[in-house]
């Protein structure tokens, strides 16, 4: 049985935090709680999840706003310390807005929202957030964003493909992300930020459990002190 504490931090805007919360608490049976962002701490949570939506209306960049609510410099030392942190879609742009990640994330290529399922390459399944899968394995996982193109220097770029930091491509890419980068991780391999929804691939009511792999590997990860 999956172990873990898992905390959804919840902003205004956020559209995701019940689907996060379904697959951990109903689906993998994980002691899961909503963590408000005007909170100062994440109390005794040992896995943190910045969820999707458009947190404060992306009102300015993606993310950009979220950044300074309360709970985030908790989060940050969190994160610092080797606790985990997963951000997905509008979480990814918080994540490197608020400098856990390298790179940021820019209008789509064809300047639309883009909501469907794609297929996604396992680049390292060495990682604490991919050691269910094998590696190149091919997944569907959906999406759904309108800043999604992933874009660094090529200083930055060097670091992520030498460090293995790049975990998830696009076979197709969607929206014009550089390299077809779907998902990263930092440096210590504690924090991943992906544009992909692996919480709408974990339920088999939806037809696709090809996203719940990540998520259970995450609360498996916690039992076994896996950093």
């Amino acid at each position: 049985m999956p172990s873990g504490k898992v905390g959804i931090v919840v902003f205004p805007g956020s559209n995701c935090d019940h689907d996060v919360y379904n697959v951990f608490k109903n689906i993998l049976a994980v002691d899961t709680e909503f963590l408000w962002h005007k909170d100062g701490s994440i109390g005794d949570r040992n896995i943190i999840i910045l969820p999707g939506g458009f947190s404060y209306g992306d009102y300015l960049r993606c993310g950009a706003i979220s950044k300074f609510s309360s709970i985030m410099k908790d989060v940050a030392d969190f994160a610092r310390k080797g606790g985990i942190v997963i951000g997905i879609c509008n979480g990814f742009q918080v994540l490197c807005e608020a400098g856990l990640l390298p790179g940021g994330l820019m209008r789509n290529e064809n300047l639309k929202f883009v909501c469907k399922t794609v297929t996604l390459k396992v680049e390292n399944n060495k990682s604490i957030f991919t050691t269910e899968y094998k590696i190149k394995e091919e997944i569907n996982i959906p999406i759904a964003h309108g800043e999604g193109n992933y874009y660094c220097d090529e200083e930055s770029l060097t670091r992520l493909i030498g460090n293995n930091q790049i975990l998830f491509t696009y076979t197709d890419n969607p929206n014009g992300s550089l390299s077809n980068i779907a998902g990263i991780q930092n440096v210590k391999r504690n924090i991943l930020g992906m544009m992909p929804h692996p919480e709408r691939a974990s339920d088999e009511m939806l037809g696709n459990t090809d996203g719940r792999r990540l998520l259970e590997s995450v609360a498996e990860s916690v039992a076994e002190s896996v950093l």
